[in-house]
């Protein structure tokens, strides 16, 4: 009995003890929700602590004498983080922010491929089929559909087609790249200070809305360069997930073409990161500097911002006289062209232009649907860089190789004669350009005269003594037919017509035979030849420096953010792994001084002689210059016109090459090199005594 009684106190004991228990969490409970409840939820909503990125502004890109091309200036930006708000709330606040942005002429960022006024599709074609395919989007929808598909799936209710796009354009924004309540997701960029106080006093009402300070890239030259500094934009997704270790964010911007892209381990800064304090509904409260941002390193182009400026100009205007009919004839399809300025003796690039261009600070905060259209739908690729990736028949302008080859290699002697009849007797039995246009013939020409008219013969003749593989050869050695390695992205390699060629075409199925009749076309820049015009600026460039090659190059230094130059040799290598360039070192053309000479003479005489085809142009040219016209096949439309040169000719300092699609002739761009020239030596106004003092200075300035 008493060990019952024992058991039964122990039993109640332990009810007592759970009882106490319970009380003291009801208690507690009540205290924490009744009494001091409103007390804890604030501190709670102010108190959840996130850590966000401080970005660094990228390095500066300058021309060769400190003339800023980019620089980045603060801006604002608006964010969104997520928050504990309703889908209907949320597409209530977007729609708010952007009605905000409008009125104040802000753009944010938009990649639905419908215009917000005339609701139709601003893309077409596979662009569009492309879009729609990875939008589930059916491909037959129309743009109307679309956008109701669309407000199905962000479960949009506004009615008004053009108010629910713009829900539409930041709720795509905002899944596209995974917003959080720790990893905002940026909507806009570069706002106006209007924007940007107007948002942040209706901060209350705009839950997870966020107003970021940070660095904005400002192009400073417009359009002028636009293709060799290239642009920046958003980091994609790719891009996003390659590179996510190596310290870069979803709202992150990055080099997406030229130097901006070549050279973005440089140009980019290192970002820094703060702590946040900030509310359940996204108000920040309190923010700390955790880490600071470092500024990346600045670029040194070698580029003259004057003389590209220039250059691009005259361009333009070349092109556009030739489509109107300012010379003899006119070509209406005369629309692109290109043009590069090289200094002789070092290889840098001093201007290089592509026509028509466009303006890199549409990319950067986003691009607009219209302006997507401008630039992707246009079928004179703008965003082309026709100076390295365009490639073309040489024409003419390739026959002093073909001269080069035969005088080297004992083909012919230089003051041998070749008697032009007409027609050649070989292969498909070619004709000179003069017996096609007039039926008259150049009776007998050496090598000197042969390149003052340009006789097609004379070079049928040699390259059939001679053979393709030495005309190939003496190409190769020129730099022809493979990438220069200039410090940008995406440049061609061109074709160099050869049997390797031919043989590589056989590899992959096509069924080709070299003949006589493809060296002979291969001897005057046609058959298979294709060059970019930096390639044939580089030729030109080691021809008129005696053989001797230089690395083409763009780049003169790198600054870091303590003004120290960085190791060429390093930044060289850092390149060159990145482009997937070799860095081989170039080997010198070695030719001799009598084949040099009567090369070099018969250029001049394209320009100084009365006959020369470009004799009309430089007659009155204050100094002396070497060059030649080539006007190739283009496979359909006009022909293209080149011409090439350098000056001055007794001690050359640039080469210069200008070439425009379906230009006609290549006469017809001899005005154009003229110009860039008289920009380059001062002579480009009436002050000739001035020009040749600042010529001097100028010159000098240039290592």
């Amino acid at each position: 009995m008493i060990k019952i009684e024992f058991l039964k106190d122990r039993f109640n004991i332990l009810i007592i003890l759970i009882c106490l228990i319970g009380i003291a969490f009801v208690v507690q409970l009540f205290n924490l929700q009744i009494v001091n409840g409103e007390s804890y939820r604030e501190q709670s909503e102010r108190r959840l602590v996130r850590e966000a990125v401080t970005y660094a502004p990228r390095g500066e890109i300058y021309d060769r004498y400190g003339k800023i091309l980019a620089t980045s200036e603060m801006g604002y930006s608006v964010q969104i983080y997520k928050t504990k708000i309703e889908v209907q709330e949320l597409n209530d606040i977007l729609l708010e922010v952007a009605n905000i942005l409008e009125k104040n002429g802000d753009d944010y960022y938009n990649s639905i491929p419908i215009d917000s006024e005339t609701l139709e599709f601003t893309r077409t074609g596979n662009s569009l089929t492309s879009w729609k395919s990875s939008n589930n989007v059916d491909e037959d929808k129309t743009a109307e559909e679309t956008i109701e598909v669309l407000k199905t799936r962000y479960k949009i209710v506004e009615e008004n087609p053009r108010d629910a796009l713009k829900i539409i354009a930041m709720r795509y924004e905002i899944v596209s790249n995974g917003y959080s309540s720790y990893r905002p997701v940026t909507l806009a960029k570069n706002i106006s200070e209007a924007s940007m106080m107007e948002i942040k006093e209706r901060s209350a009402s705009l839950s997870g809305i966020n107003i970021l300070q940070q660095p904005i890239r400002k192009y400073t030259a417009g359009s002028v360069a636009a293709h060799i500094i290239g642009y920046i934009g958003r980091i994609s997704s790719t891009e996003y997930e390659n590179r996510k270790d190596q310290g870069y964010t979803i709202n992150d911007s990055i080099g997406k073409s030229g130097i901006e892209h070549s050279m973005e381990e440089f140009l980019r800064g290192k970002n820094g990161s703060k702590r946040l304090e900030m509310d359940s509904y996204g108000r920040i409260s309190e923010e700390e500097e955790i880490e600071e941002s470092s500024m990346g390193s600045s670029v040194v182009l070698t580029i003259d911002l004057d003389l590209q400026t220039m250059t691009e100009q005259v361009l333009e205007n070349i092109v556009k006289r030739i489509q109107t009919g300012g010379f003899a004839l006119k070509f209406d399809d005369a629309k692109t062209g290109a043009a590069v300025v090289m200094n002789v003796k070092t290889g840098e690039v001093l201007a290089m232009a592509s026509y028509p261009s466009y303006n890199p600070q549409e990319f950067v905060d986003g691009i607009s649907n219209s302006e997507y259209a401008k630039y992707f739908e246009n079928e004179d690729k703008p965003m082309f860089n026709r100076a390295i990736q365009g490639t073309y028949s040489p024409g003419s302008t390739f026959k002093m190789v073909t001269g080069i080859a035969a005088l080297e290699t004992g083909g012919i002697g230089v003051n041998e004669y070749v008697n032009d009849v007409g027609v050649f007797p070989l292969g498909h039995k070619p004709a000179c350009w003069i017996w096609n246009s007039r039926r008259q013939v150049h009776g007998n020409v050496n090598a000197e005269t042969a390149l003052k008219v340009s006789c097609n013969y004379y070079y049928y003749e040699v390259a059939s003594r001679i053979g393709i593989e030495k005309i190939s050869d003496y190409a190769r050695k020129f730099g022809l037919g493979e990438k220069t390695g200039i410090e940008l992205p995406y440049e061609s390699s061109g074709i160099l017509a050869s049997k390797e060629y031919v043989q590589k075409l056989n590899e992959k199925g096509q069924k080709k035979t070299w003949t006589i009749g493809d060296t002979l076309s291969a001897a005057i820049g046609q058959s298979y030849n294709t060059f970019t015009p930096l390639q044939m600026c580089s030729y030109i460039a080691t021809l008129a420096n005696r053989g001797i090659r230089n690395k083409v190059t763009i780049v003169k230094d790198v600054i870091d953010a303590s003004g120290n130059v960085l190791d060429k040799t390093e930044m060289e290598k850092a390149i060159n792994e990145k482009l997937g360039l070799s860095g081989d070192t170039l080997e010198n053309v070695s030719i001799s001084s009598t084949s040099l000479n009567a090369i070099f003479e018969g250029m001049r005489s394209v320009t100084g002689d009365s006959g020369g085809t470009a004799y009309g142009t430089f007659a009155h040219f204050p100094i002396e210059v070497a060059g030649k016209t080539g006007t190739a096949t283009a496979g359909s439309g006009s022909d293209n016109a080149w011409f090439v040169g350098f000056a001055p000719y007794d001690d050359p300092e640039i080469a210069v090459v200008a070439i425009v699609e379906h230009g006609g002739h290549g006469y017809y761009t001899a005005p154009a090199v003229k110009d860039i020239m008289e920009e380059y030596f001062g002579y480009n106004n009436n002050n000739i005594d001035e020009d040749l003092t600042l010529t001097t200075i100028g010159t000098k300035l240039i290592p």
